[in-house]
């Protein structure tokens, strides 16, 4: 028997809580992975409180990232005793995932976990500092570089948006960050933003081309702010889209796209090749500043975590949540 959160739905409802569960209940796959820690990220917080239908089958154990050791493998590339990592391929939507004390999965989904990280410093970056990463990468594969202007960086005060700051920062780059949250300005700077901007001037309907600004863009709000983000962006610049946090729509024209030669480039952080995936875990190795994973991150425990993805979706959690399975 194991700790796990279990979401369920029937005729008495959605329900999310934590039990004890048997091993035989553990889903098919060729990698028993012994948990240490996992994360509370924005889609587990969707997941959990069941605001969106995230979850495809049921029951679910949520939690889309996990760090942990191998207790048992049929996979030629893994061992008992190895360290490993997973983030995406849709565990915690259509398969189980961390927020439990074990998980079961497919070999093929998993990477080992950079020597340079413990497995909770692993889950304090996750999948939002994976994606930060990934969004960079991005940039960089169009060329651009910390001498071409400022770059934006939305959703300033989540998870994504943090460690982009900080990566972009360390990287040379000037950093325009967009929040609402007034009382996060001395965070944000602590991060490595020159300048911090109101979300309410991106974040409402805007002209279809602006007074052009940014270098490049990292967003992981969607929506409005997307679509002002690229009506700003400055000819030949890059906008790497991320996350939806305002919302999936995208209430655009084509403007910025054939009269300035911007680019949208997409971030799927869920089901990146296994090269891509420890390319970038191995570019945050070297790009992260590891003394700023207490200031973005925060450590909890799996009891907490139900009651932590309502603060989560209400905006109360700043950065990162890890949640630490075994207690």
């Amino acid at each position: 028997m194991f700790k796990g959160i279990l979401i369920d739905k029937d005729d008495s409802g959605y329900r999310a809580t934590l039990q004890e569960i048997n091993d035989d209940q553990l889903p098919e796959g060729d990698v028993t992975v012994r948990v240490a820690y996992s994360t509370l990220n924005f889609k587990d917080g969707l997941a959990i409180t069941g605001s969106s239908p995230v979850v495809r089958k049921f029951p679910m154990v949520p939690g889309i990232d996990l760090a942990g050791t191998v207790e048992v493998s049929g996979h030629p590339d893994y061992k008992v005793g190895d360290q490993v990592l997973l983030n995406g391929w849709g565990v915690g939507e259509g398969h189980w995932g961390g927020l439990a004390q074990k998980a079961r999965l497919n070999g093929d989904w998993l990477i080992p976990l950079p020597k340079a990280f413990t497995a909770a410093q692993a889950m304090a970056i996750g999948t939002a500092g994976y994606t930060a990463m990934l969004s960079i990468l991005a940039l960089e594969h169009n060329g651009v570089n910390p001498g071409q202007g400022e770059v934006l960086v939305t959703g300033a005060n989540g998870g994504v948006g943090s460690f982009a700051i900080a990566l972009l920062s360390k990287l040379g780059y000037s950093v325009v960050a967009s929040t609402g949250r007034t009382s996060e300005h001395e965070y944000l700077k602590q991060l490595g933003a020159s300048e911090i901007i109101d979300r309410a001037t991106l974040s409402e309907p805007g002209k279809p081309l602006a007074k052009e600004r940014w270098a490049a863009v990292i967003d992981s709000v969607g929506s409005h702010t997307l679509a002002n983000a690229c009506a700003s962006t400055r000819a030949n610049g890059t906008v790497a889209a991320c996350g939806l946090a305002q919302g999936m729509d995208f209430p655009a024209s084509v403007a910025p796209f054939i009269l300035r030669g911007v680019t949208l480039a997409g971030i799927n952080s869920v089901t990146q090749p296994k090269a891509k995936r420890i390319l970038a875990w191995n570019r945050l190795t070297k790009d992260l500043d590891f003394a700023l994973l207490p200031l973005i991150s925060h450590e909890i425990g799996l009891s907490e975590a139900i009651d932590a993805a309502q603060r989560l979706l209400a905006g109360q959690l700043r950065g990162r949540v890890v949640v630490d399975v075994n207690r």
